[in-house]
C-alpha cells in the first residue's frame, strides 16, 4: 500500500502559514483543520497550520513522517441520513516540538502572513506557573510558551509587529480567551516586560472566547483496515467523527472576513456572547447525557443508541427535552429546536458505541452542574417541579446505592461521595433517605429538603425499585 506522501495525493505545499495550532490531536486535526480544509476548497482563505506540539511526547512525528496529511472520517446520522464520508486533510505544514528546537519555534513569530492561534491543550493546559521563571528555556505551560512567542513578534520589526493577531483558544473552560489572556499578562509582569509589550498585547491581539461542540472518537482502529483499502494509502492518522460540529466564537463580525465560514456552510457562529450557546450545550446533550445515565441503566440500557432505539425511551427523552428543559433556556425556539433534533441524531449515531457506564463518571457534581439548573428555572417558572427530571434524580440516587437485583452497578466517584449515598441507603424510610441526600449541601450547594413538594416526589419515586 502506498505511502501517504504529497507527491503521492498530489497535494499543494505552497500555501503560505496563516495559523499556528498548539495541539495535534484527534479533536483539533477533525475540528479545527477539517473546517480551515474546506474554506481552503470553498473561499479565498488559502492558508496552511503550522502545529505546535504542546508536550514534549507526542503525535507530531507521526504526522510530520505523513507530511501533514491524513484523512478525516465522518459518521453519523444527518437530518435523519446516514452520513459516511472521507475527506483528505492537506493543510498541515508541520509539526514542530518546541522541545527538541525551541528556537525554531521562536522563529515563528516572525511570519509576517501570521493571523491566527489555536490551542487545544486539555482544560488543565490554560494555567499560570511561577515556577516558568524566564523564557531563556522553553516554559511549562501553555500560556508561558505563547508569552515567549508574542514577546518574540512584538520584538520583530513594525511590518510584522504591527500585524494584528486573533487568538482562540479551544480548551473546554468558560471564559477560556479572557484566562488564556490573563495568565499572558501574569507571565509578562513575572519576566518583568516592558509596559511596552502589555499595551501590544491589548492593542493588537484579539482574544475570543469559544465553544466547541464534536464528538471525535478518534483512530478508528476496528475497521482500519477497510478504510486503508477505500482510500488506497496507509494513513496512520486517520480520525473519526462525528457530522455535528459546532464552533461558537466570541469576538467582532469582521472575523468571517478573516474566516468566511458563512461562505462555506460550516456550522460556526460568531456572535457578541457565546453564554447561551453554552448554557444551550449544557443543559440539552450534557444535560441528557447525565440526566438519562442512571434512569436508562436501571432499565436494563448499557448503551446511548439502544436507549434513543428503544420506543418508549425515546419519547420519555423528547418531553425531557421539549417540555422541561427547552422552556428553561433563553434562545429562539426554533435553534433549540433544531439543536435538539441534532442532538437525537448524534445520540442514534449508529458508528458510535457510548456506554452509558463511561458517562457515569462523577454523576453527582455534573448532575448539579448539567441539570439542576434546569429544574430549579422550570420550578421558579412554573411553581411546580418538572416530573421527569425529578424521576431522573430520584434514579440517580438509586442507582448510587451500587447495587440492582444483586448485580454491583458502575458507580464511578470520590469515596466520599460513595460512603454517603451507601450510609442515606441505610435508613429504612424513602421520606428520610430522600430528605438525607437532598439536604447535603456539599453535593448540591443548597438545602433541597425545605421544599416539601421536592421531598415528597423523590420519596415516591423511591419507593421501590426500578426495573
Amino acid at each position: 500500500m502506498r505511502p501517504l506522501t504529497r507527491q503521492n495525493s498530489n497535494s499543494r505545499s505552497d500555501r503560505a502559514v496563516k495559523v499556528i495550532q498548539f495541539g495535534e490531536g484527534n479533536f483539533l486535526r477533525a475540528f479545527v483543520d477539517w473546517m480551515l480544509d474546506i474554506l481552503n476548497e470553498k473561499t479565498d482563505f488559502d492558508g496552511d497550520v503550522q502545529i505546535v506540539q504542546p508536550i514534549e511526547n507526542g503525535m507530531g512525528e507521526m504526522l510530520n513522517k505523513q507530511e501533514g496529511l491524513y484523512h478525516v472520517l465522518i459518521q453519523g446520522i444527518e437530518g435523519n441520513k446516514q452520513v459516511d464520508t472521507i475527506r483528505l486533510i492537506k493543510n498541515i505544514k508541520s509539526v514542530i516540538n518546541p522541545y527538541t528546537d525551541y528556537s525554531e519555534y521562536l522563529k515563528l513569530a516572525e511570519n509576517k502572513d501570521l493571523k491566527l492561534i489555536i490551542s487545544n491543550t486539555t482544560e488543565a493546559g490554560i494555567a499560570f506557573s511561577e515556577l516558568d521563571k524566564d523564557f531563556e528555556s522553553i516554559p511549562t505551560t501553555y500560556p508561558g510558551k505563547l508569552t515567549a512567542l508574542l514577546y518574540n513578534r512584538f520584538s520583530q520589526k513594525q511590518e510584522i509587529k504591527n500585524q494584528p493577531l486573533v487568538i482562540i483558544p479551544c480548551e473546554l473552560i468558560e471564559k477560556n480567551g479572557d484566562k488564556l489572556k490573563m495568565c499572558i499578562l501574569q507571565y509578562a509582569d513575572l519576566w518583568v516586560l516592558p509596559a511596552e509589550f502589555k499595551k501590544w498585547i491589548d492593542s493588537k491581539i484579539t482574544f475570543c472566547n469559544s465553544l466547541v461542540d464534536r464528538i471525535v472518537p478518534g483512530y478508528p482502529k476496528e475497521t482500519i483496515a477497510e478504510i486503508k483499502a477505500q482510500i488506497g494509502f496507509d494513513d496512520n492518522m486517520v480520525v473519526k467523527a462525528e457530522p455535528y460540529h459546532l464552533w461558537a466564537i466570541e469576538g467582532p463580525k469582521e472575523l468571517y472576513h478573516l474566516l468566511p465560514f458563512d461562505k462555506a456552510g460550516l456550522k460556526v457562529k460568531i456572535v457578541d456572547d457565546i453564554h447561551p450557546f453554552r448554557i444551550r450545550k449544557v443543559r440539552i446533550l450534557n444535560g441528557v447525557h447525565t440526566t438519562m445515565m442512571a434512569y436508562a441503566y436501571l432499565r436494563g440500557f448499557r448503551a446511548v443508541r439502544e436507549t434513543v432505539e428503544d420506543s418508549q425511551m425515546a419519547e420519555f427523552i423528547k418531553d425531557l427535552i421539549f417540555e422541561e428543559i427547552i422552556p428553561t433556556i433563553d434562545l429562539p425556539k426554533e435553534e433549540l429546536v433544531e439543536f435538539a433534533n441534532d442532538v437525537m441524531d448524534r445520540f442514534r449515531n449508529p458508528f458510535i458505541h457510548h456506554e452509558w457506564k463511561s458517562i457515569a463518571l462523577n454523576s453527582v457534581s455534573k448532575f448539579k452542574v448539567r441539570v439542576l439548573p434546569t429544574m430549579l428555572d422550570y420550578q421558579a417558572a412554573n411553581g411546580n417541579w418538572p416530573e421527569k427530571l425529578v424521576m431522573a434524580m430520584a434514579a440517580l440516587f438509586q442507582f448510587y446505592k451500587g447495587t440492582q437485583n444483586g448485580e454491583t452497578l458502575p458507580v464511578s466517584d470520590d469515596e466520599e461521595v460513595i460512603t454517603f449515598f451507601q450510609n442515606a441507603w441505610l435508613v429504612e424510610k424513602p421520606t428520610e433517605i430522600a430528605k438525607m441526600i437532598l439536604a447535603n449541601t456539599e453535593l448540591w450547594g443548597k438545602d433541597l429538603s425545605n421544599d416539601e413538594e421536592l421531598l415528597g416526589l423523590i420519596a415516591k419515586y423511591l419507593t421501590k425499585e426500578i426495573a
